[in-house]
């Protein structure tokens, strides 16, 4: 992987971060709809969208959601212990997953597009807010520990390439919950509080009051990147907006 110093000369990166209930996603379709040459990239783990399927399975599709999410919950949970070594597979493949679409990313940004990315991996913060999953809770066993090692390794890596623009989405607990309902209070808590824990060191951190109405978000939003590329000598804005998912 390319220096630091060297990615400072390629294309702005503009990472959207939030606690539940912000409006990342959102927020990120609607920039890449309106600023030129941008790309949207997924940097999530897209476990929600894999539990929602296996929970439209017949018969079972219900319970065994709530088993593997109760699983993965204890895992992302200090002073809890990893639930062995499967759940601990499977929470370092979904790692994996991330770490793919983080490199394919890069690739993107390489080819000289501005790249908006819905959430941004950090290593400052376990088993929350895009925060290594096998670091919060206790390991037990030589291969979970293992496993949680690589994951973490893997997420100060991504973290040594910090975005040029973070874009903080504030919101407080009880607006993000009305928003997301079938989501847990006190979770949403303890995200809103990591959100703004948050450092980034060696990127620019913008704060915005999601709770203002959606359309001033955008706005505000809109009017940071593209002070942004007004001021990133050597950078085009001149083709075509273009909304693409990167996976």
């Amino acid at each position: 992987m390319a220096s630091r110093s060297a990615f400072r000369r390629l294309a702005p990166l503009v990472a959207i971060i939030g606690p539940d209930g912000a409006g990342k996603t959102t927020t990120a379709h609607y920039l890449c709809s309106v600023i030129a040459n941008s790309q949207y990239a997924y940097l999530g783990l897209g476990s929600g969208a894999l539990g929602l399927k296996i929970r439209q399975l017949p018969w079972i599709g219900a319970m065994l959601e709530r088993h593997l999410s109760a699983k993965a919950s204890r895992a992302r949970t200090p002073g809890e212990r990893i639930p062995g070594p499967v759940t601990a597979a499977v929470i370092y493949l979904f790692g994996r997953l991330r770490w793919r679409r983080f490199l394919h990313m890069l690739h993107v940004r390489e080819s000289g597009r501005l790249v908006i990315c819905d959430r941004y991996p950090q290593a400052q913060i376990a088993g929350l807010n895009d925060g290594p999953g096998l670091s919060a809770a206790h390991a037990t066993g030589w291969l979970t520990a293992l496993l949680a090692r690589r994951e973490r390794d893997l997420y100060i890596e991504m973290a040594q390439i910090p975005p040029t623009l973070v874009i903080r989405l504030n919101v407080d607990a009880h607006t993000a919950w009305a928003r997301k309902p079938d989501h847990d209070l006190a979770l949403i808590e303890r995200k809103v509080a990591a959100t703004a824990a948050l450092t980034f060191p060696g990127a620019r951190v913008v704060e915005v009051d999601a709770g203002l109405p959606q359309a001033q978000v955008h706005a505000i939003c809109r009017q940071l990147i593209e002070t942004l590329v007004s001021e990133t000598p050597g950078f085009s804005s001149s083709l075509e907006p273009q909304v693409t998912r990167v996976e």
